[in-house]
């Protein structure tokens, strides 16, 4: 059986801050013919099992088999017949066969778990594979359908953003999201851009800035040169790399197919071999069959099946209950084997949201910390900036009373400029407010914050500076305790892979206990990173949160994505989520993955051990068919309570910063 959920969904996003786009079309689960025929299996199966066990007449639940076999191994029979006509044997093709011949000697309900078994793999994989298809078409979304291009006499015209050519000139009104990769030649504003770059914060634009398509603008109006065709845009390349880093998962796929096909092949050689060898040496058709079908029950898979489910599935639902979701068995595995660790920074190591970290009134102003935090807060309270926002929050945390603001308005790129209690007062960038003289008294002041990778914010009152208010990006609470224990897992520190500028990176990394630090980072740039780092060996773990992270998300050997703010592309494209947003529990997904895989082994050994001694037992001597049944299910139902040790509770790996 093809492994389940090899692909990983992918889906469309929004940026950090601004208007959201509408959620993509997700293919319901019942829309699908193999979910359809999966659940009739089950829902059967189920029906059919207690007039087995309690002895009613056979025809009342030998039917509802029938039906059972009808409903979920058509689909995976006819799709081997198939294969066999191109001279490949498929493994599904002979589960089908394994069941139909466990049926022909008696043992009805093993063939019907087995049926339900598969039909239900084959839906999950063709449910993974929808969802992927519908999530990279709805991040074309993110580029407006429509764009404003300026024609030659002044004039403007609204046409599809995909017929948009480089030398076109477009206009991009405030609110709106830019219809191409360009260059601006026109206006000022910020640029919300955390769908390309992860930026936290809008980024202030001016002529000859770049811009990218899918971004939001601001409050200013910008003409903008496009510069690049819109099928090579940043958001368009993004879509690309992610259909690519889902392609590069075929190889595992083929390994498992050849796995397959070898298996296949000898399952029906050594049953025909021991049909036909003990009749071409006299033995009663009868007996010959009844040894070949015995041997093909021993020698089912059903108990190297239940060898690896239970244990990852049970790892999946106590991982479910502590917040974190794993999209399949194969999810789970895969996370157990990671040693390298990359982590975004906005909205992953940190919590996404900036918040006022520094009050530095000026000597002489007059003002303490408080009430230079009240007068930036009064001033700020009518506009809609993220870190206008961050400055309220502040105020109204410590409980501060807010004077009523008056004249109100707002400069993109420079700030805002209010009356409070009778006074001018202006809060924005101080390189557009303050002059930059070297014995200005605010300079000292602005080049220590920026030093510890604050965004500095200027306070004047009337004309006059009065402080500095420093402004970042938190680390989570969680942080530093996930950085070690992540070390400790794999044997090295976690990288940091961010759009964010060096400086602001390299700070909170030092905070966070990570050496090695990469900024400036495009989706592109983060893909090539663990591309290289794969090439080499390794198998990354990449942690993030938006639509930036989503192809190396994809293209890394597990992704795991924050559940809280993350990208609805990001969130579909990981392999797992953390619903919560504990980053602690990232590590403890890994713990767990690692306790599954050690009882994986375990299963199989079992399993193995079984088969090996049933199907010995039956060719050399004679294996009663009761005896076989018993050594068969009885293998089945030990690996399969082995593996249900990971439900319990205690099972959850426990970190530092793990309050779960």
């Amino acid at each position: 059986m093809s492994s389940v959920l090899t692909q990983r969904p992918a889906g469309p996003a929004a940026p950090a801050t601004g208007p959201r786009p509408a959620p993509p079309r997700r293919t319901r689960l019942l829309a699908l013919p193999e979910s359809r025929w999966a659940l009739a299996a089950l829902v059967l199966f189920l029906l059919a099992l207690p007039p087995y066990l309690l002895g009613a007449p056979a025809w009342l639940w030998g039917t509802l088999f029938a039906a059972t076999y009808a409903t979920g191994g058509w689909e995976p029979g006819w799709e081997g017949l198939k294969a066999l006509r191109d001279k490949t044997l498929d493994v599904d093709l002979l589960m089908v066969v394994a069941a139909l011949g466990a049926a022909s000697i008696g043992q009805v309900l093993d063939g019907a778990l087995l049926i339900v078994i598969f039909a239900t793999s084959g839906a999950l994989e063709a449910v993974a594979t929808a969802r992927t298809a519908d999530s990279v078409r709805g991040l074309l979304d993110l580029a407006p359908p429509a764009a404003t291009r300026l024609l030659a006499d002044g004039t403007e015209e609204t046409v599809d953003a995909a017929r948009l050519a480089p030398g076109d000139v477009v206009l991009v009104r405030p609110g709106e999201r830019v219809g191409a990769d360009g260059r601006v030649t026109h206006g000022a504003s910020e640029i919300d851009q955390a769908t390309v770059t992860g930026e936290p914060l809008p980024v202030a634009k001016q002529v000859g800035d770049e811009v990218f398509a899918g971004t939001v603008n601001g409050t200013g109006t910008l003409r903008v040169r496009v510069e690049r065709d819109p099928s090579d845009s940043v958001i368009a390349r993004i879509v690309r790399m992610v259909e690519e880093a889902s392609e590069t998962k075929a190889p595992t796929q083929l390994f498992i197919e050849k796995i397959e096909q070898r298996y296949s092949i000898g399952m029906v050689v050594a049953t025909l071999a021991v049909f036909g060898v003990p009749l071409a040496f006299g033995d009663t058709l009868q007996a010959a069959l009844l040894r070949a079908m015995t041997f093909m029950i021993v020698a089912s898979p059903c108990a190297v099946v239940l060898s690896t489910m239970p244990p990852l599935l049970s790892a999946i639902a106590n991982a479910g209950r502590h917040g974190v979701l794993a999209k399949s068995a194969v999810v789970m595995e895969r996370l157990g084997h990671v040693d390298t660790v990359a982590l975004d920074k906005t909205g992953t190591l940190t919590e996404g949201t900036p918040r006022v970290t520094d009050l530095r009134p000026l000597r002489g102003s007059g003002l303490d910390g408080a009430a230079l935090l009240a007068l930036a807060a009064s001033a700020e309270h009518p506009s809609e900036h993220p870190l206008a926002r961050a400055v309220v929050a502040a105020a109204r945390e410590r409980g501060l009373p807010l004077p009523e603001a008056g004249e109100f308005s707002s400069a993109p790129g420079q700030g805002v400029t209010a009356t409070v209690g009778g006074h001018t007062v202006q809060v924005g960038a101080p390189s557009r407010l303050l002059p930059d003289a070297a014995d200005a008294p605010h300079r000292a002041v602005v080049a220590e914050l920026e030093e510890a990778g604050r965004t500095a914010v200027a306070v004047l009152r009337d004309g006059a500076a009065v402080g500095v208010l420093g402004i970042a990006d938190r680390l989570r609470p969680d942080a530093v305790a996930t950085v070690a224990a992540l070390t400790a897992l794999t044997g090295r520190a976690p990288v940091l892979l961010t759009g964010d500028n060096e400086r602001a990176a390299r700070r909170l990394a030092a905070e966070a206990g990570i050496t090695e630090v990469r900024a400036g980072l495009l989706p592109e740039d983060k893909v090539a990173a663990v591309r290289a780092w794969e090439a080499e060996g390794r198998r990354v773990l990449m942690v993030g949160d938006g639509v930036n992270d989503a192809p190396a998300l994809a293209a890394a050997y597990s992704g795991i994505a924050m559940g809280r703010a993350g990208s609805d592309l990001a969130l579909e494209t990981a392999d797992a989520v953390v619903v919560r947003d504990e980053l602690a529990a990232v590590p403890a997904a890994v713990r767990l993955s690692r306790a599954a895989r050690r009882l994986v082994l375990q299963n199989l050994a079992v399993a193995g051990t079984f088969i090996a001694v049933l199907v010995a037992w039956d060719l050399i001597g004679t294996l009663p068919l009761p005896l076989g049944v018993a050594g068969h299910e009885g293998s089945t139902v030990i690996v399969g309570l082995n593996g249900l040790r990971l439900l319990r509770e205690a099972a959850w790996p426990r970190t530092d910063g793990d309050h779960a």
